[in-house]
Formats: structure tokens, C-alpha cells, sequence
């Protein structure tokens, strides 16, 4: 019993503990979590990862909430895991994956989940060169199923790119980042107002498959008001270098 007692105390301080270190990554602006990424990308290029916060002590931690310091929206594709790239651990990091990185309803409301009630101020549109979802859709072929679906929201990317020189599949994976940012910087009526208030930051990147560098395309350049997170009781979960130009051929 008095082991049982001991073991019920130790769990209860540490989850004391990460709650407090939650409500510090509640504060975490933008410019700090693109810095954070874009170092652990860079351990990750350089195969030598850190692998932070993945313990049993941080697993109990988490327990008492989350408050992740980015958003990532990014592809399904298994070359491309957010925790990996950017060698981040446990309630770092807010994702969601689908294929081609687009930005369906259900996308947009997990992300306003996590910007309105999780505080989170960075979110990071992440597409990567050889989108095998983009390049079906610069292809253009009559695909079965729920595929048609993916098409149409790929489409808008493909007709921009339409008629430019150089590698077709590369320019239409650029634009749909660039208008994926765009509906997410628009979207009303959470998101808009969190980045008219400039509580969010919406940038868009790049992951090169063949070097594991993310290029992050848009810098951010908007200071962020730093509000509180939701108390940690209160949150039930939903049912590389500085930033520069995207390289070409992404």
C-alpha cells in the first residue's frame, strides 16, 4: 500500500509538472516556433537527433493537456512524419495529415481547435517535392472513389500552374501550399480573426525527399500577442535554417 501511495504521488507531481510546462509552450510566439523547427530539421538532416520529450516522464506530463507550439498540415505521405523532420517529441507538435496537404472542413476545424482553444500561434502548411496526390492530379486522369474528391481540391493548384515552364508537377505543388495558406489565412470566422488579431501566423514550406531540408516559403513577419492557454482540465481532445525562398523542383 504505502509503494502504491508513493507511486500515486510521483505521478500526481509529474503531472503537475508538465501542466506547468504546457502553459510555457502555450506562450511560445511565431518566430520561436519556426525557430525551434527549423533546428530540429537541421539535427534531423545532419542524423543527429535529440529525440525530445518522448520518456515516460513526459507521456505522464501530457496526460494533463496539451498545448502543442505548431500546427503542422501536411501530406499523408509516409516519407513525411512532422514528428521525424523536425525531431520533435510528445504535445509538441498539433497534426494533421491528409493526402496532398489540403485544406477540407475537417482539416480547417482541427486546425481552428488548436489555434482558437489550444493557443497555438504557428501554423505550418507543409507540402514536399514528388506529391504522388499532386501529380495524379496534373495528370488528369479519371481516378475511382473518394480520389475524385482529392482531385478537385488539387485543382485550383494545377489550373495556376497551367502553361508555366519547368516541371509541371513541382510548380503545382508550390501553389498548393501558396493557396492552401491563403484559404487558411481567409477562413472565416476563427481563423481570419485570429490572424487579423495577430494571434496566428499561417507560413507555408517545402520537404525535399532527397535531402530532408524544409524550406519554409513564407517568413513570418508579424509579432504575435501571446495570450494564455485554456487551463490544461479543461482540454478535451477532438472525436532549417532561417526562412528563405522555396528551392525550385520541390
Amino acid at each position: 500500500m504505502r509503494m502504491r501511495t508513493i507511486v500515486l504521488a510521483a505521478l500526481t507531481f509529474l503531472a503537475a509538472n508538465g501542466a506547468a510546462r504546457a502553459n510555457e509552450h502555450g506562450g511560445v510566439g511565431p518566430d520561436e516556433a519556426l525557430a525551434r523547427l527549423a533546428q530540429g530539421n537541421r539535427r534531423f538532416m545532419a542524423a543527429s537527433l535529440n529525440h525530445p520529450d518522448q520518456g515516460a516522464v513526459r507521456r505522464i506530463e501530457q496526460a494533463a493537456g496539451q498545448t502543442p507550439f505548431a500546427i503542422i498540415l501536411t501530406c499523408s505521405d509516409s516519407r513525411v512524419p512532422p514528428e521525424v523532420i523536425f525531431d520533435q517529441g510528445l504535445g509538441d507538435l498539433f497534426v494533421i495529415r491528409v493526402a496532398g496537404n489540403v485544406a477540407d472542413d475537417i482539416g480547417i476545424a482541427s486546425i481552428e481547435y488548436a489555434a482558437e482553444h489550444l493557443g497555438t500561434h504557428l501554423c505550418v502548411v507543409l507540402g514536399h517535392e514528388r506529391c504522388g496526390a499532386v501529380t495524379a492530379a496534373v495528370k488528369g486522369d479519371a481516378l475511382p472513389g473518394h480520389l475524385l474528391n482529392l482531385m478537385e481540391m488539387l485543382a485550383p493548384a494545377v489550373a495556376a500552374t497551367s502553361g508555366q515552364p519547368g516541371d509541371r508537377v513541382a510548380d503545382a505543388v508550390t501553389a498548393n501550399v501558396e493557396l492552401t495558406v491563403e484559404r487558411l489565412r481567409e477562413c472565416a470566422p476563427i481563423l481570419n480573426g485570429l490572424v487579423d488579431e495577430g494571434e496566428l501566423q499561417v507560413v507555408g514550406a517545402e520537404y525535399d525527399l532527397d535531402t530532408g531540408e524544409v524550406v519554409f516559403t513564407q517568413p513570418v513577419t508579424r509579432t504575435v500577442a501571446r495570450r494564455a492557454p485554456a487551463p490544461a482540465a479543461s482540454r478535451a481532445e477532438p472525436v532549417a535554417a532561417s526562412p528563405a525562398s522555396a528551392h525550385g523542383g520541390h
